[in-house]
């Protein structure tokens, strides 16, 4: 069983910038896809980045490639979003979800925690 709590969100001016933390526990992470997920107010769930633990590769959607960076700290066990030039589409609460490296769904959620960006 996999744990995992979101943490660094937040209120922040169009413009700014905002680390966003996936912090896991109960095993390793080390054979699991971690990947970032929102949801804003009246809209389904999308997906927004996901890195692959051991292999480095990561994959956004269009919508924040250029502006959100996600990275990885093994020693850990914690997956990070580092979300730049933040817009008020970006507002949303943001989820982190894990999946094992060779299945298409993602078996293992946080809570969320809330990105809000004023204009």
């Amino acid at each position: 069983q996999v744990q995992l709590v979101e943490s660094g969100g937040g209120l922040v001016q169009a413009g700014g910038s905002l680390r966003l933390s996936c912090a896991a526990s109960g095993r390793t992470l080390s054979s699991y896809i971690v990947g970032w997920f929102r949801q804003a107010p009246g809209k389904e769930r999308e997906f927004v980045a996901h890195i692959t633990w051991n292999g480095d590769s990561t994959y956004y959607t269009d919508s924040v490639k250029g502006r959100f960076t996600i990275s990885r700290d093994n020693a850990k066990n914690t997956v990070y979003l580092q979300m730049n030039n933040l817009k008020p589409e970006d507002t949303a609460v943001y989820y982190c979800a894990a999946r094992a490296m060779f299945s298409s769904a993602y078996t293992y959620w946080g809570k969320g925690t809330l990105v809000t960006v004023s204009s």
